[in-house]
């Protein structure tokens, strides 16, 4: 993990200093990286802002508990509003949280989302590091795509809008795997984790597990195994292994969520890739649908989105699309399919129960379910 000392947070969120170059990363990856350096000469001067304590204290009404729209194991998430009326989201680390590893998660989240910039990834405003740390965001009224598709109280999310979910997350997955300033593997997509703007245009937030990927890199070997039941992708669960295809199988769950409205892991604890996997290969997408749409949905949309939810969710990373081109699928009025027929023998390996694998794993892998946040309606910033 990276690790943002306390000093250079300083130089990074002041308005009167220089950019990046200020910025003091203690990280093995950086210390090999041989473009590093040239990287943070090239880094555009960042635009967020340093809040001061008070500031975000009388945004939140001296953090009431009314205004707590997030709750978690180590960071809490309030809406605030500013004194120019602008409504803000406040991810707070709880002062109880005594994990070094979780600050460090925490102010890496600082250093890998402040770089983003896409209309598909929530943008950083700025931070605060007096009296504790905090994030602040935008504030995204309409919550998470989880809280909308699994609210009972709520209408149902109508096609139209699944599928420009679909492909609006599927774009902001692009950019950080392909055209952010560096790869950026976000570990932890599912749909607690997509925020939704006014007019459902997805935005891909809670960047606490996220991992820059030097160019010279193929992937990460990384312990303790860190995610969520459900979304974990067989090579990282069972080696530790972790590259842009990890993102790609825990899209490809989400696409399922999308297309089904059924949660990741139900009631018996089945995942639901186990679920979707023997429906994708006898072809029968349409009993993948969501029964309450009523039939309401474009046939050819779901056909795309199908078969690209049965590429993402392969066993095997080898036969996993890039986003980029799952992307093309989703999109794309025709697809060759025959371009991603895998070899027979391949195919026996996709029928063995990786899935299963996620409940015998070892007590010490932090992917246990009470890691989770249980958010209000609202929003969520995280989960």
């Amino acid at each position: 993990m990276k690790y943002i000392r306390t000093n250079s947070l300083k130089r990074l969120f002041s308005l009167k200093r220089r950019s990046l170059e200020d910025v003091v990363f203690t990280n093995e990856e950086e210390k090999h990286s041989e473009n590093s350096k040239a990287v943070l000469e090239h880094s555009p001067r960042p635009s967020w802002k340093c809040f001061s304590f008070k500031e975000i204290f009388d945004a939140t009404s001296g953090f009431n508990p009314e205004n707590l729209v997030g709750k978690g194991g180590y960071a809490e998430v309030y809406k605030g509003v500013l004194g120019n009326g602008e409504e803000i989201a406040i991810k707070r680390l709880t002062k109880a949280c005594r994990d070094e590893r979780k600050e460090k998660e925490f102010l890496t989240e600082i250093g890998t989302i402040g770089h983003a910039c896409h209309p598909n990834v929530l943008s950083l405003l700025g931070c605060c590091i007096d009296n504790g740390l905090y994030l602040i965001f935008h504030f995204s009224s309409r919550g998470s795509v989880a809280s909308l598709l699994h609210d009972e109280n709520l209408p149902v999310m109508d096609w139209k809008t699944r599928y420009k979910i679909a492909v609006g997350t599927a774009r902001g997955l692009h950019y950080l795997h392909k055209g952010c300033q560096r790869r950026i593997v976000h570990r932890d997509i599912k749909s607690s984790n997509i925020l939704l703007t006014a007019d459902f245009e997805p935005l891909i937030s809670d960047f606490g597990l996220a991992k820059w990927l030097p160019s010279q890199w193929t992937h990460h070997s990384i312990a303790p195994i860190e995610g969520t039941f459900g979304h974990l992708a067989p090579e990282y669960y069972m080696h530790g292994i972790v590259d842009e295809k990890t993102d790609v199988f825990a899209f490809g769950v989400f696409l399922l969520e999308i297309i089904s409205g059924r949660k990741p892991v139900d009631s018996s604890h089945q995942s639901i890739h186990n679920w979707a996997k023997p429906i994708l290969s006898q072809g029968e997408i349409e009993m993948l649908v969501d029964p309450r749409l009523g039939g309401t949905y474009d046939v050819r949309q779901l056909k795309r989105l199908g078969f690209a939810a049965s590429l993402c969710i392969r066993a095997s990373s080898t036969w996993r699309p890039a986003i980029s081109e799952v992307l093309e699928v989703m999109v794309e009025e025709e697809t060759d399919k025959e371009r991603w027929k895998m070899p027979k023998e391949e195919e026996q390996v996709e029928l063995w129960g990786f899935e299963d694998l996620e409940y015998e794993c070892d007590s010490s892998f932090s992917i246990s379910p009470q890691d989770s946040i249980s958010t209000r309606s609202t929003m969520t910033i995280i989960h």
